[in-house]
């Protein structure tokens, strides 16, 4: 058993504490990302996220006066990675930087707390908009992976 932070005793194996743990884990890997990033703009946008994913986790693990998720700021991220990279986001093979290699470990992260969240929204207990900004953070990640491969290559002045 575990605690959340309404003091609601709950088995380790709950969704909530699966999907809020995943999320953890997740943010470990733009923690990475962030220290190996060449670019300080990219290490801001990660940095960014990493607090506002920490907000999310509280919210998920029900401490009081948090938040719901807004998602608008992952979409934010998005655009501006595309005003870099594109419009064209393709299927790549991660391993052009470590950066963007651990972005993507991020990036297949979140999608494993999106399919535990899908639990506690199909059972009410996740709001319409919580649950897009988990749905919507592995798109992120991955513009932010895109976005740090190619400033890196710059970097590297390849």
């Amino acid at each position: 058993m575990t605690s959340l932070g309404n003091n609601e005793r709950v088995p380790k194996d709950h969704p909530r504490v699966e999907t809020y743990g995943t999320l953890d884990e997740c943010q470990a890997h733009l923690g990475m990302a962030r220290a190996t990033a060449c670019s300080e703009e990219i290490r801001k946008e990660l940095f960014d996220l990493e607090a506002n994913l920490g907000l999310v986790m509280g919210y998920l693990a029900l401490y009081p006066g948090l938040p719901e998720p807004d998602p608008s700021c992952l979409e934010g991220i998005i655009a501006r990675a595309r005003d870099v990279v594109g419009t064209t986001f393709q299927f790549v093979r991660p391993g052009d930087s470590v950066p963007g290699a651990a972005l993507h470990q991020a990036r297949t992260v979140a999608r494993r707390a999106e399919r535990a969240a899908v639990k506690l929204f199909r059972e009410g207990q996740l709001s319409d908009q919580a649950y897009a900004y988990i749905n919507r953070l592995s798109d992120a990640i991955y513009a932010l992976a895109l976005w740090t491969d190619k400033v890196n290559r710059d970097c590297a002045g390849k």
